[in-house]
């Protein structure tokens, strides 16, 4: 299947839910993938696709909450929308808590799918382009010197050129020289500016600082 395009992953072990429900997003220009188990979609799964999951929550073999739970174990992110009948509600909630997005109990009107599914596609976007931004921030940190590595962990302490220079056995002038360059590199303005963007970079990755 194609990746890196958005696209709406259906899994239900109805084939006329399936066949229904991806006419319907077809009909809307929405790029459709359908599978009739959870093991199906997990066996076509890439970490580079993208876009969200219309799951059915009771299925034969695995159901949609191991299925859920199965995607959170592997790192994937992808949004998941649970379709429940009206005994499923208490599961579904349960399922949010494990980070599905969204829950749509059964009768629901085509748009209310559509509007679902298109706020989950732009919770998608925006948390790549915020993972795409994390890692140039990471990049960039990564390209600083040993010793413009020690100048800035001392900066996001709060600490002096002065106090620095002391600490480092350096003068005051070389670490304003460094202090500069990590400014440089890391393309900001004030030392807030600078606590903030590490913050960012650091942001579900402890390594990152």
């Amino acid at each position: 299947m194609p990746t890196r395009e958005q696209r709406v992953f259906i899994v239900d072990d109805d084939e006329a839910v399936c066949d229904s429900l991806a006419m319907l997003l077809r009909s809307v220009g929405l790029p459709v993938a359908t599978f009739d188990s959870a093991h199906g979609f997990l066996d076509q799964l890439s970490e580079d696709h993208c876009g969200c999951l219309v799951l059915d929550i009771r299925m034969p073999g695995m159901s949609g909450m191991e299925l859920l739970q199965r995607l959170r174990d592997q790192g994937s992110d992808l949004p998941v929308i649970f379709i429940t009948g009206h005994g499923d509600v208490p599961m579904a909630v349960e399922a949010m808590k494990l980070g599905a997005l969204d829950f749509l109990q059964k009768p629901f009107r085509d748009q209310e799918l559509l509007d679902r599914i298109q706020q989950a596609l732009a919770w998608d976007s925006a948390q790549r382009e915020e993972r795409a931004a994390r890692e140039l921030l990471r990049q960039r940190l990564h390209e600083l010197t040993a010793r413009e590595r020690q100048v800035l962990d001392r900066l996001l302490e709060g600490k002096a050129n002065k106090v620095i220079a002391a600490e480092l056995e350096l003068s005051q002038r070389t670490v304003e020289i460094h202090r500069s360059r990590v400014m440089d590199k890391m393309q900001v303005r004030s030392i807030a500016e600078l606590v903030q963007l590490v913050l960012r970079a650091d942001e579900g990755d402890s390594r990152a600082i």
